[in-house]
């Protein structure tokens, strides 16, 4: 039989909690239901999760710091819930570290989609590795380890990565020297369409730029295409092979 996946669903909203329980459950999830971050942090504690779906606005701690405090400790992957039309809210729920947002009032079923996306990805890239040696794509100076997801500068510094910047750094890595444009990026790490006031891919990018030490005046890896996007425009060497 196979085993279900364990869905946390944060909210101070009890109808909200209830309703997504119920319809999670009816497809398929096991759920557990909490009002705050304390009974969150005990649930995260006693119980295996494999995604939580956590709203920003909680009493207490909020959704922003409970996510950051999360990411530092686990990369149990997050759906953030945030006030719609709030874009600084959501930008800044992918700086901590949240995988994917939905703003709220949100259809349980736009719900469903992004976690199935979500656990889809983090299911690709499972916590429990053979044996065999890890792939260590290096670039620019910088080397990558997609197992355990540590970006290492030339000086032998380790940069800690969110999961959304993680998610950006390896789909310009598998796509180096070609033009994305903001549809495709927000497509391929985030799996969902391009609203067009969304500019959280630019964001991102901004931030990405920063931790690969990338000059944004004149930035030498991820450069801005004017009117077309951005393009990877490094050598990226991949166990051996040159892309």
């Amino acid at each position: 039989m196979k085993k279900r996946r364990h869905i946390l669903v944060v909210d101070d909203d009890r109808e909200i909690r209830e309703l997504l329980q119920t319809y999670l459950e009816q497809n398929g999830y096991r759920v557990t239901t909490v009002g705050e971050g304390k009974a969150m942090n005990r649930a995260l504690e006693e119980q295996r999760i494999d995604l939580v779906v956590l709203d920003l606005m909680l009493p207490g701690t909020d959704g922003l710091e409970l996510c950051r405090n999360l990411r530092v400790k686990s990369k149990i992957p997050i759906i953030m819930l945030t006030a719609r039309g709030d874009e600084m809210d959501r930008i800044l729920g992918l700086e901590m570290g949240a995988d994917d947002y939905l703003p709220k009032p949100f259809n349980p079923r736009e719900l469903l989609a992004r976690i199935k996306v979500v656990l889809r990805r983090t299911t690709s890239l499972p916590y429990d590795q053979p044996d065999s040696a890890p792939e260590v794509i290096s670039f620019g100076g910088w080397t990558l380890d997609p197992i355990a997801r540590h970006l290492e500068s030339s000086g032998g510094s380790v940069v800690p990565l969110s999961g959304a910047e993680y998610r950006l750094l390896k789909v310009f890595l598998d796509h180096p020297n070609r033009i994305l444009n903001r549809d495709q990026l927000l497509d391929l790490t985030q799996g969902r369409e391009a609203d067009p006031f969304d500019r959280s891919i630019d964001v991102l990018v901004s931030r990405l730029r920063r931790r690969l030490e990338d000059d944004p005046k004149e930035p030498r890896i991820i450069k801005t295409i004017r009117g077309e996007g951005y393009i990877f425009a490094v050598q990226v060497e991949n166990s051996g092979s040159t892309a």
